[in-house]
C-alpha cells in the first residue's frame, strides 16, 4: 500500500530564513549597497521573493544593475546557501522505504524553488513538485495541491497527508483538500482554523508520525 505525503518547503522542508540572511547580505556586498537598501530589500523578502521585488528595488533606488541580473543573482546566492538537514533527508529516505509517495507543494517563484530543490538534493527524494509560481495559483487553493497529487502519480481522494507550517496555507489548505494535516509549531495560529490532526515542533517528528500510520 502506498499513501500520499505533502510536504511544504520554507520553513518545513528547508531553512530559508538564514539563507535569505546570507544571500541578501552577500547581494548587498557584492554591489556596495548601503544599508538601507539591505534593510528594505530584507522587509520586502521576508515572506517571499519575485523578480518584481527587484524591478522595485532597483525602481527605488535607482540602481543601475539590470533587475533580471539582481534577480538572478539572489537566486543563485540562495540556492547555495539553502539547507536541509541530513535528519530530514534520511527520514524522507525511510519514508520512501515504507512505500510512502512523497510531494512538495509550495509558494513562490518556480525557478528560485526548484533552485532549493536542487541545491538540498530534496528533488531527488520526492515523487512530485507543485510551485505555485508556475501557475499563478497559491496555497491554500485546492488545486494546487490537486497538481501536487497528480504530479507524484496519485489520486487526491485517495487522500493523505499534508505537513507544515503555516496554518492558513498548509493547514487550512490540506483541510479543504481533505488531506489529514501535520502543523510544525511556530506561528500564530487563526482562531477561525480547525485543528490540526497531530503538532510537532520538528517535521522530523511528523516523518515519524507518517511512519507509525504505515506499521
Amino acid at each position: 500500500m502506498s499513501c500520499l505525503a505533502l510536504f511544504d518547503l520554507d520553513g518545513t522542508l528547508a531553512d530559508r530564513q538564514s539563507a535569505l540572511s546570507d544571500a541578501v547580505a552577500s547581494l548587498c556586498r557584492a554591489h556596495a549597497l548601503t544599508p538601507d537598501v539591505e534593510r528594505w530589500l530584507r522587509t520586502q523578502l521576508a515572506d517571499r521573493a519575485n523578480p518584481d521585488d527587484f524591478a522595485r528595488l532597483r525602481h527605488a533606488f535607482g540602481l543601475a544593475v539590470p533587475a533580471a541580473q539582481l534577480w538572478q543573482e539572489y537566486v543563485d546566492l540562495i540556492a547555495a546557501a539553502v539547507t536541509c538537514r541530513p535528519e530530514v533527508l534520511e527520514g524522507l529516505t525511510h519514508l520512501r522505504a515504507a512505500a510512502w509517495t512523497i510531494g512538495i507543494i509550495t509558494n513562490g517563484a518556480g525557478d528560485i524553488q526548484r533552485a532549493k530543490l536542487a541545491a538540498t538534493g530534496l528533488i531527488d527524494l520526492v515523487d512530485g513538485v507543485a510551485v505555485s509560481g508556475d501557475l499563478e495559483i497559491r496555497k491554500p487553493d485546492p488545486r494546487l495541491f490537486e497538481l501536487a497529487a497528480s504530479r507524484c502519480g496519485v489520486n487526491l481522494t485517495d487522500g493523505g497527508w499534508m505537513v507544515g507550517d503555516n496554518p492558513a496555507g498548509d493547514i487550512g489548505g490540506g483541510q479543504q483538500a481533505g488531506l489529514r494535516t501535520i502543523w510544525l509549531r511556530g506561528r500564530p495560529w487563526p482562531d477561525d482554523l480547525r485543528a490540526a490532526h497531530h503538532v510537532v515542533d520538528d517535521v522530523t517528528d511528523a516523518i515519524t508520525i507518517l511512519l507509525n500510520e504505515m506499521e
